[in-house]
C-alpha cells in the first residue's frame, strides 16, 4: 500500500456561529486523486484550507506525511511549501512575466539559484502548454492560461501534493477543458490531488475516490464508478441527480 500523505482526524472548523466542518475523518493516499464534490456551502472548500493551514482547524487531527501539524509546534509556512495551491481565481502578478510568476517563489522562498528557478519554470510552462508565452504579461491570457500558468506556479515549489478549489468554476466553458488536461496529465504521472469540482465528468475519469460531503460532512465516498452509477445514500442520489 502506498503511505498516507494526509488524514484528518474529527476535524471541526466553526466561523462565529456557523459550524462549517463537523467531525470529518479522511485520508488521501500518496499519488492518489480525491475529488471533492457537493453543493455549494458544504464545506468543501474550507475542508481544502485546512487541509494547507490557510484556515486553522478548532480541534481535531490533521496528520501530514505521517506527522500531526499543529500550529503552535510546526512551522506552518515550511509545512506549506510542500502542499501546492490552485484556486478559482489565479492571483497572478500583474507586474511580472508568466515566467517571472513561476519563477518568484523558488527564488524568494527556496532561495534558488536564478538560473535554476528559470530553467525549471520554462520546464513547468512547456509542460502546461505554454512555452510561448513565457515573456507575456498576464493581462494578455486568456482565463484557462492563467489558470494553467497558477498551475505551474504551485508546481515549482515541487510539492508533495496539490490542492485545487474548483480551478475551472471561474472560466469560460470553452477554455475549462484545457486546464483540466493539464490536471490529467498531472494525474497520470502520479501527483498526489485534492480536487474540489463541480466538473462532474472530471471526477469521474480521473478521480481515484470521490467524497460527497453536505452540511460539513462527509455523506459518501466511494470510487467514481460506484458513487456515480449506485450510490448508497438518498442524498448523494438526489446531488447526483441535479448536477448529471
Amino acid at each position: 500500500m502506498s503511505q498516507e500523505m494526509i488524514k484528518v482526524e474529527k476535524l471541526n472548523k466553526s466561523f462565529g456561529d456557523l459550524h462549517v466542518l463537523k467531525d470529518i475523518d479522511m485520508s488521501v493516499r500518496e499519488s492518489e486523486v480525491v475529488c471533492l464534490i457537493g453543493a455549494s456551502g458544504s464545506g468543501k472548500s474550507t475542508l481544502l484550507r485546512c487541509l494547507n493551514f490557510l484556515e486553522l482547524k478548532d480541534n481535531g487531527k490533521v496528520v501530514f506525511e505521517g506527522e500531526e501539524v499543529n500550529q503552535d509546534t510546526h512551522d506552518l509556512n515550511k509545512i506549506r511549501q510542500k502542499v501546492g495551491m490552485v484556486f478559482q481565481h489565479f492571483y497572478l502578478f500583474p507586474h511580472m512575466t508568466v515566467l517571472e510568476n513561476v519563477m518568484e517563489a523558488p527564488v524568494h522562498v527556496k532561495r534558488v539559484p536564478k538560473a535554476e528557478a528559470r530553467k525549471n519554470a520554462k520546464e513547468l510552462l512547456k509542460k502546461v502548454g505554454l512555452a510561448e508565452k513565457e515573456d507575456v504579461y498576464p493581462s494578455k491570457l486568456s482565463g484557462g492560461q492563467k489558470q494553467r500558468v497558477a498551475i505551474a506556479r504551485a508546481l515549482a515549489m515541487k510539492p508533495d501534493i496539490m490542492l485545487f478549489d474548483e480551478p475551472t468554476s471561474a472560466l469560460d466553458p470553452e477554455l475549462v477543458g484545457e486546464v483540466l488536461a493539464t490536471m490529467k496529465e498531472l494525474a497520470l504521472e502520479g501527483m498526489t490531488m485534492v480536487v474540489v469540482t463541480h466538473e462532474m465528468g472530471f471526477a469521474r475519469e480521473v478521480g481515484d475516490r470521490v467524497v460527497y460531503m453536505h452540511d460539513g460532512k462527509i455523506v459518501e465516498e466511494g470510487y467514481p464508478k460506484e458513487m456515480f452509477t449506485n450510490p448508497k445514500q438518498q442524498r448523494t442520489k438526489e446531488f447526483l441527480d441535479s448536477v448529471l
